[in-house]
């Protein structure tokens, strides 16, 4: 067989014929192996390529196709891929990038909006909330003892002050024991206490035409037993209604109202009435005082305080 000289500078094209025979014969030698006897296989493939070639119009050398058989026999030409690593893992990641990389974007983002949105909205506010009740608590003595000199310094009713030093203990009790919503609790009923000591108000018997002036019930313990109440308002210095804490001695509730049913003896009841059915007006309409620094109405008539909110 003549010995084929591969020039220096064409070394990389008899490569690539010689992987072209390969090729071929990979494609060709299924058929060429039920052909072929196993003793003259690798000449008749020789030959066989030859003809191959020549019928394209390539010419080959016997060396070449020599070279070509042995590189299949070898499996010099097949691709091997490498072994599984965390190398290869990493590289299949980054060529394939263009078919994942637009969905792990996406999810990085709502992950990141997500996690900023919980941020904003939910961790934020709640570690406000939590700086401002620390805040809240750290100036719950300070508050207590204000709203307790609110009260001192508005009045000098010895009652309402013994009410007010019994709210002050309750407080500081509370916080000793860390119960700031008693603590709460005690500031705001001082702080209430010493808003209605500032408040000061008429108490007038309702005269206006189309409005009951007197009311008269019958108790259900005792239907034999008749009440009597005058229809009164509380009114400010400058003619505004007022709003004050009434108990409903029927009920036993308690709410803010502008307007009551005042229990009388039956005398001043029929004297109240009488003055209305006389013109129509009830000419001795004040009945009470409430006066700054104290809770309750000065009345200037017979009463037992008892009210009414509902008839």
């Amino acid at each position: 067989m003549n010995q084929v000289v591969v020039k220096e500078s064409a070394p990389l094209d008899e490569l690539m014929l010689a992987m072209d025979v390969v090729d071929t014969l990979r494609h060709k030698e299924l058929v060429l192996a039920r052909e072929i006897d196993a003793e003259t296989r690798d000449e008749d493939l020789v030959e066989r390529l030859r003809e191959i070639y020549t019928g394209q119009g390539i010419v080959v050398t016997d060396e070449i196709l020599q070279q070509g058989v042995k590189a299949l026999r070898e499996e010099r030409f097949v691709y091997r891929p490498p072994p599984a690593s965390f190398g290869r893992t990493l590289a299949v990641a980054y060529v394939t990038r263009g078919r994942w990389g637009k969905w792990v974007a996406s999810i990085v983002v709502t992950v990141a909006v997500a996690a900023l949105a919980f941020q904003l909205l939910v961790r934020v506010p709640e570690q406000r909330a939590f700086a401002a009740e620390q805040r809240a608590i750290a100036a719950l003595p300070e508050d207590l003892q204000g709203a307790y000199q609110g009260v001192v310094i508005s009045t000098q009713n010895d009652d309402v002050l013994g009410d007010a030093r019994g709210l002050f203990s309750a407080g500081e009790a509370a916080l000793a024991d860390r119960d700031y919503g008693a603590a709460r609790t005690a500031v705001g009923e001082l702080r209430s206490l010493s808003d209605r000591l500032q408040v000061q108000y008429e108490v007038r018997i309702v005269s206006r035409p189309g409005e009951r002036s007197g009311i008269t019930r019958l108790p259900e313990e005792n239907v034999n037993a008749e009440n009597f109440y005058v229809v009164v308002e509380a009114v400010a210095p400058n003619g505004a209604e007022v709003s004050v804490p009434i108990t409903n001695e029927e009920t036993h509730r308690t709410r803010s109202v502008s307007k009551w049913g005042l229990r009388v003896d039956e005398a001043t009841y029929e004297r109240v009435r009488a003055d209305k059915l006389d013109d129509g007006i009830i000419n001795d309409a004040l009945v009470g005082v409430k006066p700054r620094g104290e809770l309750v109405p000065q009345y200037s008539i017979a009463t037992t305080g008892g009210a009414i909110t509902e008839w």
